[in-house]
């Protein structure tokens, strides 16, 4: 099976598919996937999109990105949710290039688990619902996109080496986000040299202040989230396979 689905104007769009638990089962894939913003699907691209039998999408983003840039396309077989999990609004490519860029993120991240509480119990709600295949993004699907499927990944009981992972595939598209960013920002300069990136460290760090504060990430789920064990099973069943 294919991970990583090619686009023209996607970067970063690939199936969370084919990873396994801790119960033996394996993520099916073509139910899950991940994205950078799909607001830039059109002509080709727009027609492979159909092709992959979408039902959901979950955009991450403020409702002023998608005022400034647009949103996924309507389509009747679409569902549409706009979950926007960060509270605190800040610029990548200004980031002080003198700071831990890796901590920096890390405590982005639990800024968001601590802010979007909210929007990550609806978020987790709608992956559960049966709703799939479905795809949740933010602007690079780097940041908000990572830290949804962080979570997902772990409470799905898929261990923590195979989330970093899959995190830090974003890598790939690093180069590509930065050119993005140039071309859309002519008269400004990148001044911070982390923009695009997602090395396995930065998810390592969250996920250790996770587990510091709450136990685990279960433990985050409940306690912040509210989720139940209910949620949990049934995110599971939908989601997961035999062999």
């Amino acid at each position: 099976m294919i991970r990583h689905i090619e686009f023209e104007r996607l970067h970063n769009f690939r199936d969370l598919g084919g990873y396994r638990t801790d119960d033996g089962r394996t993520l099916r894939w073509g139910r899950l996937y991940r994205s950078d913003s799909l607001h830039k699907l059109q002509g080709e691209d727009w027609e492979r999109f159909l092709a992959l039998g979408v039902r959901t999408v979950i955009d991450l983003r403020y409702p002023w990105e998608i005022a400034r840039s647009g949103r996924v396309p309507e389509h009747s077989q679409l569902a549409y949710h706009n979950l926007s999990v960060e509270h605190r609004p800040y610029d990548q490519a200004a980031i002080d290039p003198a700071l831990d860029p890796w901590r920096y993120l890390a405590d982005r991240y639990a800024e968001v688990a601590l802010d979007g509480a909210e929007e990550l119990r609806q978020a987790l709600g709608v992956i559960a619902s049966g709703s799939e295949p479905l795809v949740f993004h933010c602007q690079s699907g780097k940041d908000r996109t990572g830290l949804l499927a962080s979570l997902v990944l772990s409470l799905l009981g898929v261990a923590e080496e195979d989330v970093l992972a899959d995190f830090a595939l974003t890598e790939l598209a690093t180069e590509r986000l930065v050119a993005d960013w140039r071309a859309a920002h002519p008269t400004r300069e990148l001044v911070w040299p982390g923009y695009g990136r997602a090395p396995e460290e930065v998810m390592r760090l969250f996920l250790a202040d996770l587990a510091a504060e709450y136990g685990s990430v279960h433990g985050y789920a409940t306690e912040r989230l509210g989720v139940d064990d209910d949620l949990i099973s049934q995110l599971r069943t939908q989601l997961l396979t035999h062999g």
